[in-house]
């Protein structure tokens, strides 16, 4: 049965724009401009969703932001609030957090067992038998969390802009409005922002049974429009804020980071719910949500109602429903005295019944939704009669007993709060430079004053930016108080909700207290109360409420919890925005792009992978370009090494402390494999050095160490103040490594260098002219052949590349990519820091300990090396081959060693190999495995497992003979 009301004034859905779409099955239609709740509810679907830890049956409750039980997944978009997510045609709903969907949810058998699941239970309970606890794991991941993830969903990339204003206004009520009219009028440039798709606030749904409220708003509206320095940006949250008046600006489509000059908090207030049994029921609603379904989208949020009042706003509210042709049964106000308000009169001559001093105390369901609210009158000590009752039949229940200020943004710029006992609200106490408050959230609540109070704020934040504005006196505080100080009410049956996020009853925050977490902050830190999805919007006033009460204090010296960014739930893809990840190109990427190079991402650099060769697999192309090394001569690319040169007399022993090895014995013109640690002893990264004189040493770093290296040696220096200087020439200079048996007969013919063994042997280094291009080389081989290291300025490397391809096409030279090197690599057994260890690697773990010279007097890490030294390693890393006959499914880089069904290591790095012919590779593995004599299985995809066995290393030219190659 459709709920949908005839035309209302100020409606903000497109009657003309019918949607379609589909919820659980069913085929429903709803208008433009409608939300996805909005739509349900006007096509007679009155349960929405099911709670979080009960499973209970859950509709809308606020219509602002704050009904995590509403909340749908549309295909791969997951956890849509319904209340604010604005309905498109053709959408796919679900409601999430259910076993067989809403109306037939298998997990609400939940609800009966609730006496079994108390608060805090899931600390005490599944802990033993420790056997039993994988099980219990595996049942709590399959029932908790909310939505389903759609793994193949395309990457969201979102831009993020940046903006600057004098003045931010937050919140486009009557409060904004005033204040961006005052500070525009002053000179100032003025951004206002509101989380609602239209302006207007609660003069939209607020309106007491008469359209006057949409009359001030036309008049507002067309005065902020005009205004040329009053930039408006609707359905715009500011989530977040942040030092020196920095605002998180979310929309649909972006996040704005907003450098304000001046911020006015104009953002209202939460309303607060009664707490009362069976008060989750559909058809159980804040008054302002009625409201807002009525005037903002034309729905009937029931047919008959009792209003729970404990201010005049609710019985605004039932004034509204009364004109909307909704029958009001009776509104049962908390209060025993006439609060002499307008609207408690016309509700009076309206000839509806209003019983004063008394309670709802329970909410009766009918078919999963309300159908009769329970009513007790108040003893003087403001306890329920437990003797006398009457029960009123309806299908809905309205609650409007009181507000909490919608403060996030004021806590999160440092203001401070003070609880105002004569409004029972936390106001404004001191507030940081520059910010200002208005409205309700700043504790005036008339219409006319919350206009006044803004046009004082606005005026303020001119004054204080230096344009032209006279003070204006503050407005005073409400009179009346408008929340009741306690609406909440014992029930011998529970299910008196505080918390609906999380299923949280007023007997679990009693309980909590009694167990000694009487804290505001522990108290949310036990139950969770206030950590769901609205973040405490609708339960934190009460729950202070309640522990004032259990503490005997006032809710002021309980105070609040802290409040963060953000105010709410901001998508993953707004943060991570457009996915912008700089690169940098080597001075030879135009040539890698002219010899069809495919890249891929090396730390910061881009670096060719492989060739692509037309007709031939990647797999093919990898494993030509190592062939063609091992056999002939092949060329790569390598200046993403970070290089860097460090003079002075102390050069030699700054080197000393930073590597483990040992250099002040080095020889002019010779190389030394360099490891370096942290101060746990944790192999950080590795290199080659070099000596090009006494005081003079030139080193490379891994790829993605450069920075980081540069960046701690020089603060190292800083606190040894040693006599060196330290440059960082990674840009600078450009590098290429010529492998394999025909490298240097290639080389001589561009060279007058002397390329003998005798005169440049293994691992020396010098400097000569290559076709003439002066350069620095380096015989060094992480490929096990016979290699130069060719270093030259980057402005040379094309000329220099070019010269070499050219000279080596008589010996079939052959670029290589990152990929062929790898392989290459392996076959040598050289490790790739950051692949083969990780962030808590030691050499002795990484069975490199004869680069670690331990008897030198001091190196970074040698301290806990030695302690590291008298322990048995859990894991250390091991050569391995599979049989050549192994089928199926391979290992991968990261699979599991697996021992007697248990995990004993990982694979770290893995490949066929041409020149072995079988899989080699590199693994952790513990040491059980080692004393066994070396076989174990590796765990593949599908769970296959394949049998591997260690080997030692270099799998190729153990001796080293191919690389020092002397004749």
């Amino acid at each position: 049965m459709s709920a949908r009301l005839p035309q209302v004034a100020g409606e903000w859905i497109d009657r003309s724009r019918k949607l379609g779409f589909d919820f659980e099955g069913e085929s429903l239609q709803g208008f433009a401009g409608d939300t996805v709740s909005s739509a349900l509810l006007a096509a007679g679907v009155r349960v929405l969703g099911r709670s979080f830890k009960y499973h209970r049956a859950r509709s809308v409750l606020s219509m602002a932001n704050h009904d995590i039980n509403a909340m749908f997944q549309d295909g791969a978009r997951l956890n849509l609030r319904g209340d604010i997510e604005p309905l498109r045609d053709r959408m796919v709903l679900t409601a999430v957090n259910t076993f067989g969907g809403v109306r037939h949810d298998r997990a609400r058998i939940l609800d009966k067992l609730s006496a079994f699941l108390p608060v805090g239970f899931y600390y005490k309970a599944f802990h033993t038998p420790k056997a039993w606890f994988p099980f219990w794991e595996r049942l709590f991941r399959r029932m908790t969390g909310l939505g389903e993830l759609d793994f193949s969903t395309p990457h969201i990339r979102t831009p993020k802009r940046y903006d600057f204003c004098d003045v931010l206004v937050v919140g486009a009520g009557p409060s904004g409005l005033s204040a961006s009219l005052a500070a525009a009028d002053a000179g100032a440039k003025v951004v206002l922002v509101d989380e609602n798709a239209h302006i207007g606030g609660s003069l939209t749904y607020q309106r007491g049974g008469s359209d006057n409220s949409i009359a001030q708003l036309r008049g507002l509206e067309s005065r902020v429009s005009a205004h040329p320095k009053i930039s408006v940006r609707c359905g715009t949250l500011a989530a977040g804020c942040y030092a020196d008046n920095w605002v998180a600006l979310v929309d649909g489509e972006r996040m704005t980071k907003m450098r304000a000059r001046a911020v006015i908090v104009a953002s209202g207030v939460c309303e607060q719910p009664a707490v009362f049994h069976n008060n989750d029921l559909p058809g159980v609603m804040l008054g302002s949500a009625a409201q807002r379904l009525i005037y903002r989208y034309a729905v009937r949020p029931m047919q008959s109602a009792v209003v729970l009042a404990g201010n005049q706003d609710g019985y605004a509210a039932a004034l509204d429903l009364i004109a909307n042709g909704i029958r009001v049964e009776a509104v049962v106000d908390l209060r025993r005295t006439e609060g002499g308000s307008a609207e408690e009169a016309k509700v009076d001559e309206a000839g509806i019944r209003i019983l004063r001093g008394h309670c709802i105390h329970e909410a009766c369901a009918a078919s999963s939704v309300v159908g009769a609210a329970v009513v007790r009158r108040l003893l003087p000590g403001g306890e329920v009669d437990a003797f006398r009752s009457e029960t009123v039949k309806c299908d809905g229940v309205l609650m409007s007993v009181g507000y909490a200020p919608a403060a996030a943004l004021l806590y999160q710029a440092g203001a401070a709060l003070r609880f105002d006992e004569q409004i029972g609200q936390f106001v404004p106490a001191n507030l940081p430079e520059g910010v200002f408050a208005a409205g309700r959230v700043n504790g005036v609540y008339a219409l006319e004053d919350r206009q006044r109070d803004g046009a004082r704020a606005g005026l303020d934040a001119a004054k204080y930016l230096g344009f032209p504005a006279s003070a204006v006196p503050a407005v005073a505080r409400a009179a009346v108080a408008p929340s009741h100080p306690y609406p909440i009410f014992d029930h011998p049956r529970a299910k008196n909700f505080v918390d609906f996020d999380e299923d949280l009853q007023l007997k679990d925050l009693a309980n909590a207290v009694q167990e000694g977490f009487d804290n505001i902050e522990l108290l949310k830190r036990y139950t969770t109360i206030g950590m769901g999805p609205s973040q405490g919007k609708h339960s934190n006033m009460n729950a202070i409420r309640i522990l004032a009460k259990r503490l005997g204090t006032t809710p002021g010296e309980v105070g609040t919890t802290t409040s963060r960014p953000f105010v709410h739930p901001v998508p993953m893809s707004h943060l991570a925005g457009r996915g912008f990840a700089p690169y940098r190109l080597t001075p030879l990427h135009s040539r890698h792009e002219r010899a069809g190079a495919v890249f891929m991402q090396a730390g910061v650099w881009l670096r060719p992978e492989f060739y692509m060769v037309p007709g031939k697999t990647r797999f093919e192309a990898v494993r030509e370009e190592a062939a063609a090394v091992r056999a002939g001569v092949g060329i790569i690319d390598v200046g993403t090494l970070g290089k860097m040169e460090i003079s002075g007399p102390d050069a030699a022993a700054f080197l000393e402390r930073i590597y483990t090895g040992r250099f002040a014995n080095m020889k002019v013109g010779m190389t030394r494999y360099a490891l370096m640690l942290d101060e746990a002893g944790v192999i950080i990264d590795d290199g080659v050095v070099a000596r090009l004189g006494e005081q003079r040493f030139y080193f490379t770093t891994t790829t993605t160490g450069a920075a980081n290296v540069y960046r701690e040696m020089t603060r190292l220096n800083t606190l040894w103040g040693m006599e060196v200087g330290i440059v960082n020439a990674t840009g600078a200079y450009a590098a290429v490594n010529l492998a394999g048996p025909r490298s240097r007969d290639l080389l001589a013919g561009l060279t007058n260098l002397d390329l003998s063994p005798e005169a440049f042997p293994y691992l020396g280094v010098r400097e000569a002219g290559i076709a003439g291009v002066p350069a620095r080389l380096l015989r060094v081989g992480f490929v096990g052949e016979l290699g130069y290291e060719i270093h030259v300025a980057a402005d040379h490397a094309r000329a220099l590349w070019d010269a070499l391809l050219e000279a080596g096409s008589a010996h079939g030279i052959r670029p290589f990519g990152v990929e062929a090197q790898r392989l290459l690599r392996l076959e040598k057994g050289h490790i790739i820091i950051g692949q083969d260890t990780d962030g808590l690697t030691t050499p002795v773990e990484a069975a490199i300990g004869w680069a670690v010279k331990m008897d030198k007097s001091y190196f970074i890490g040698q301290r806990s090396l030695k302690i590291v030294q008298r322990k048995n390693p859990k894991a250390k890393l091991v050569g391995f081959t599979l049989d050549s006959t192994t089928e199926g499914a391979m290992p991968k880089e990261c699979h599991l060693v697996i021992r007697d069904g248990k995990i004993a290591g990982r694979v770290t790095s893995i490949a066929w190999s041409p020149a072995i012919e079988k899989y080699i590779g590199l693994a952790f593995v513990s040491p059980e495995i080692i004393a066994s004599g070396g076989g174990f299985f590796i765990r593949a995809d599908g769970g296959q497992m394949v049998a591997a066995r260690i080997a030692s290393t270099p799998f190729y030219d153990p001796a080293g003979d191919r690389q020092k190659r002397v004749a």
